[in-house]
């Protein structure tokens, strides 16, 4: 039984082991002498202006992350209405509930101010 995940560990192990030789030959023959010029950031040709890295607020990243959040819980959508017919009543309860966890989640977020935008 084990036999059948022989493939998944080896593509596991290879992957991890490609991965880490990467890493490996760009420490190894990635730039050694670092210089302002070449640590400047380039914009199109055009010198910046201000800092290159800046502070952004948290809510940025708040709506980013329930964005993905949301849009990820969407996808499983598709296969319940792919499997509508064989779940029967059993299967549109339990998308309902779903459905209100989505909504008590989504109620959550817009009660806190995280949709807000400043």
């Amino acid at each position: 039984m084990l036999q059948d995940y022989l493939p998944i560990a080896i593509l596991i192990a290879l992957s991890t082991a490609f991965a880490i030789l990467v890493v490996v030959i760009g420490h190894l023959f990635g730039p050694k002498r670092p210089t302002t010029r070449k640590a400047a950031p380039y914009e199109s040709g055009m010198k910046p202006i201000g800092p290159g890295t800046r502070r952004m607020p948290v809510r940025f990243y708040l709506v980013a992350v329930l964005f993905i959040l949301f849009d990820i819980e969407v996808v499983f959508f598709l296969p319940w209405a792919v499997a509508f017919r064989q779940l029967g009543v059993f299967g549109l309860v339990e998308m309902f509930i779903f459905i209100l966890i989505l909504l008590v989640g989504y109620v959550y977020a817009w009660k806190k101010g995280a949709l807000e935008w400043d």
